[in-house]
């Protein structure tokens, strides 16, 4: 069992309490008081356009500085679950203050632990790492930094040092922050759950290096921790949560140490209504599974199929293959539920694609910081070199600057003939994507008795693609997948697509639609075009090749264009 992002939510969920909504500096000025109430309100009725729009106008009346607000629009880009850009926002958030941390120690470090979290999240462990290694060195001997914080990464990296099987490291850590959360506890209004809380991770560490009598012993901790949450009057719906995944995992705990028939008891004890959130359904999971349940077990991997689909997701990682996939294939077989199991493999194999490609960039970008920190020495070594040639050097800097200032009037001259180029261009694009509307609507609007069935296929089609969830936006979308979102075949899909478009194929058709995106987003907002990126369905490295074929002119060119 390993670091769950439920875990992450309810934990995070806590530091909220105490950084809150409310934020810190504020002054007794009554319209700012009543700004940070409006915010308040949007922010915990999830309106995000309207906590976004507040949080504008604090920043630019310098309510709040530009880190703090970075760090506020993370918080509600989590909650929505757009994971990629929270990621982003707190790792600006959390470079924002690195100078000079002091000017808000909880803001700081709670951004970093996020930051953190959303890294390992998706299968960075070694960037995880750093963010929390470095944190951690600031706490030694600070007592500023806060407690909470400083036990939550330390439990953080105690399941990344699980991850990488380094055991006994994990479970020095894992006390490390028991003793943390102890230390915090008497002038702690929530120490309950924050036992319960570092207690259950701790109990998951020893279970899975398979100390079972130490993973018991941790959980009835954790148990004893949701009972002094109970009279501190916390969370009930939360607690309600944490009993139920108390009682799978100490039914699971009894399987595997042989007391079977206690464990069924365990399990038959818990109301159904505390089976809650991806958590529950696992362990639900991993204990029927363990008992031969096989057709119960089912439900409870389809549920969690189900609940991960509702989601923008995590990247595809071999980990989340293993616990997400592998086991409700196997589920599948054991009942003789082929045909679901067949169409699950299929599933599998596309993932580890996934998953592979990731690794590979994972690869690359770790070679990139071994080149940058290869020319990081040799600056070193140039820096040691005899004055003669930094006199060289230094007129040939001259020289450069003048060349530059010559560069830039001619690029300057060069811009003006571009920016008309690609207005004739952007022209050119609305008018030709007008017509491709115009003959889609004239499409829809026919009588279905007079439309062959290859465009009675490709209106069903364009339909799905004009959906509010922009389901084309999904990398994962190819001509299989969308053949089974319409009930027939890859193959009638692809005929659909060609015949009615002049002989598109299936991607160049999906492309066109998320370019469509990417150009609205480019043109109605300010967000990074790596982000649009990969919001409108591309990978970074695709992207701006695609785009520049299509459009003749390059994202950003586009934005400057578009804008005008």
């Amino acid at each position: 069992m390993r670091f769950n992002r439920i875990y992450h939510l309810i934990f995070c969920a806590v530091l909220a309490w105490t950084v809150g909504c409310t934020g810190n500096g504020t002054s007794d000025n009554e319209k700012v008081q009543a700004t940070w109430q409006r915010y308040d309100e949007a922010y915990r009725a999830k309106d995000l356009n309207r906590a976004l729009s507040i949080l504008d106008s604090m920043e630019t009346e310098k309510i709040i500085s530009t880190p703090k607000a970075d760090y506020l629009r993370g918080l509600n880009y989590d909650q929505g679950w757009q994971m990629k850009i929270a990621e982003h926002l707190y790792k600006k958030a959390y470079e924002g203050y690195a100078s000079d941390p002091s000017q808000d120690w909880y803001t700081y470090t709670d951004a970093g632990y996020r930051w953190a979290c959303l890294r390992f999240g998706r299968g960075d462990t070694e960037g995880a790492l750093s963010v929390i290694t470095d944190l951690l060195h600031q706490a030694e001997g600070n007592e500023a930094f806060p407690k909470r914080v400083e036990y939550a990464l330390l439990m953080l990296m105690a399941d990344a040092q699980l991850q990488l099987q380094h055991y006994d490291e994990a479970k020095l850590t894992g006390q490390k922050a028991y003793e943390a959360v102890q230390q915090n506890a008497d002038n702690n209004s929530r120490k309950g759950w924050e036992m319960a809380w570092a207690c259950m991770n701790i109990s998951d560490i020893h279970h899975t290096t398979g100390d079972i009598e130490g993973a018991q012993a941790w959980l009835d901790r954790c148990a004893q921790g949701l009972a002094l949450a109970e009279q501190e009057q916390d969370d009930s719906l939360l607690i309600e949560e944490w009993k139920g995944h108390v009682a799978l995992v100490r039914a699971l705990y009894l399987q595997e140490s042989g007391h079977a028939a206690d464990a069924a008891a365990t399990f038959a004890a818990i109301p159904q209504s505390r089976l809650m959130e991806p958590k529950g359904y696992t362990e639900a999971a991993e204990y029927l599974m363990a008992t031969g349940r096989y057709n119960e077990a089912a439900y409870w991997y389809e549920q969690l199929g189900s609940t991960y689909l509702a989601t923008d997701g995590a990247k595809m990682t071999f980990d989340n293959i293993a616990t997400r996939l592998s086991p409700r294939y196997s589920v599948y077989r054991k009942i003789g539920r082929n045909a679901d199991a067949l169409v699950l493999a299929d599933s599998i194999s596309a993932a580890i694609d996934s998953a592979l490609v990731w690794q590979k960039q994972n690869d690359a970008a770790e070679l990139a910081v071994i080149y940058q920190t290869h020319e990081k020495e040799l600056a070193l070594k140039e820096a040691k070199v005899e004055t003669r040639i930094h006199r060289v050097l230094l007129i040939a800097a001259l020289l450069v600057i003048l060349l530059i200032g010559y560069l830039f009037w001619r690029a300057r001259q060069y811009n003006k003939v571009l920016l008309e180029k690609n207005r004739r261009l952007l022209a050119d694009i609305e008018q030709r994507e007008q017509e491709q509307q115009q003959a889609i609507e004239q499409l829809k609007a026919e009588s279905e008795e007079n439309l062959t069935a290859n465009q009675q296929l490709f209106r069903r089609i364009c339909d799905l693609m004009d959906g509010p969830d922009h389901i084309y936006t999904d990398t994962d979308l190819d001509r299989n997948r969308l053949a089974q979102l319409l009930g027939t075949n890859e193959h009638y899909v692809t005929d659909a697509i060609s015949t009615c478009t002049e002989g598109k194929s299936v991607n160049g058709f999906l492309n066109e639609y998320r370019l469509r995106y990417a150009a609205r987003l480019l043109a109605t907002t300010t967000v990074a075009v790596t982000v649009i990126a990969e919001l409108s369905g591309f990978s970074r490295s695709s992207f701006f090749r695609v785009f520049s074929d299509a459009y003749g002119m390059s994202p950003s060119e586009y934005r400057k264009v578009a804008g005008k």
